[in-house]
């Protein structure tokens, strides 16, 4: 039987998200020995991620805007190559400011190259199995903090910040260039008319402006903001909060690993769960989860309860990231699917952006990241709240499947 290649598309996202957003997921691995040889705060270092989020954002609809017009292969591929630039550079960098501004600009436009494009691709090729077909390719952004993170560290320990941040680099130009010539258009036959009639999505002629007005986008959005927000800050400074916790460094990078491995069997699991019981049920699931599992960061302080904590924490973020794209696929057509999630992505970096530099402001402020778990669960019950006020969406007729 012929492969569809559709999965093909998968493999490649897997693989370019797993390197692309591993990189900016693992800066918390740099925190500690940046601010140890360089003398910056904490909360000096932390802007880098806000910068690189708040620019992802940007990207992301830039690049989604772009995706619509020319497809996902060109996209990728200049993606790559800057971001590859953005950390060759970014770790040669000798002030605050310089690195600010190379780390936080160029690898956070890469980064929305390469996660707003492939999860419109993969959503484009698929009709039956979309939810795990996307989640799939999402489970490589949580492979790419398995992987990633645990590789930085060693790298930090055996040599330095700098060599560490150069060949995260080099890896980037090997791995998402060639990748990156894989990708295809979907065919029209890969989702046939009648699947779309019955898919719900509705107003096929509708533009992003339209899209835009809707109630639905913008719960979608708000809500998709909080749930960034809630988690941003807890992960960038789990490696340090382990650290302050007495765990040795190389330990305390595998606490992020075991996270980001909790991540990606969330994406597996809830993209199965959501196509069976509906993306919007198992979004309200996972956002409950990850508030309380925030929550319970208040009471980890050895290395078991840590793990125990960020495993749950993993599981529940992790499963609520693909579920914004399948429900923008479900609610908007296929035309502008690269732009109107590239919308709630860019607006959800601002969430992600917001953690960082809190949790450092806090820490420095406090002595502790009491207040950040404090702060960050009550985003995430608001973050439950919002997504209960997506209306569930209704076929207009029933799905014809596809071959994919």
């Amino acid at each position: 039987m012929k492969l569809h290649y559709g999965w093909v598309i998968v493999a490649v996202g897997i693989v370019v998200s797993c390197i692309g957003m591993g990189a900016i997921m693992s800066l918390g691995v740099f925190l500690q020995p940046m601010t140890t040889s360089l003398g910056w705060s904490r909360a000096g270092v932390s802007s880098a991620s806000t910068l690189a989020f708040l620019w992802m954002g940007v990207g992301g609809f830039l690049w989604g805007w772009l995706f619509d017009r020319f497809g996902a292969r060109i996209v990728v591929l200049l993606g790559g190559l800057l971001q590859g630039f953005g950390l060759v550079m970014a770790s040669q960098a000798q002030t605050l400011p310089a690195f600010l501004a190379i780390y936080g600009t160029a690898v956070g436009l890469a980064v929305g190259a390469i996660y707003v494009p492939l999860t419109a691709a993969t959503a484009s090729w698929f009709v039956r199995n979309r939810s795990l077909a996307v989640s799939l390719v999402s489970a490589g952004l949580a492979l790419g903090t398995t992987l990633v993170a645990p590789l930085a560290r060693w790298l930090i320990v055996t040599y330095d910040w700098r060599f560490a941040m150069l060949t995260l680099g080099l890896i980037a130009w090997a791995v998402i260039v060639p990748a990156a010539l894989l990708l295809r258009p979907a065919p029209a036959e890969a989702v046939p008319a009648a699947a779309m009639r019955g898919s719900g999505v509705v107003g096929g002629s509708m533009t992003l402006r339209q899209a835009l007005k809707t109630p639905v986008f913008w719960s979608l959005a708000l809500a998709n903001f909080a749930c960034c927000a809630a988690h941003s800050g807890p992960i960038f400074h789990m490696v340090s909060y382990a650290a302050d916790c007495g765990v040795a460094p190389l330990t305390a990078a595998t606490v992020l690993g075991a996270a980001g491995l909790a991540a990606l069997s969330g994406r597996i699991i809830c993209g199965l769960l959501a196509d069976r019981a509906g993306a919007k049920r198992v979004l309200v699931a996972c956002l409950t989860l990850q508030a309380a599992a925030i929550a319970l960061y208040l009471l980890a302080r050895d290395l078991d309860t840590l793990y125990a904590v960020s495993v749950l924490f993993g599981f529940s973020y992790g499963g609520a990231m693909p579920l914004y794209a399948i429900l923008v696929r479900e609610y908007f057509p296929a035309k502008i699917m690269g732009s109107v999630f590239g919308v709630v992505a860019m607006i959800s970096t601002l969430g992600m952006a917001l953690g960082p530099p809190v949790g450092g402001w806090l820490f420095d402020r406090y002595g502790g990241y009491g207040w950040l778990y404090v702060a960050s669960s009550m985003i995430g019950v608001a973050g439950v709240l919002i997504a209960l006020t997506v209306r569930p969406h209704r076929p207009l007729l029933p799905v014809v499947a596809s071959a994919a």
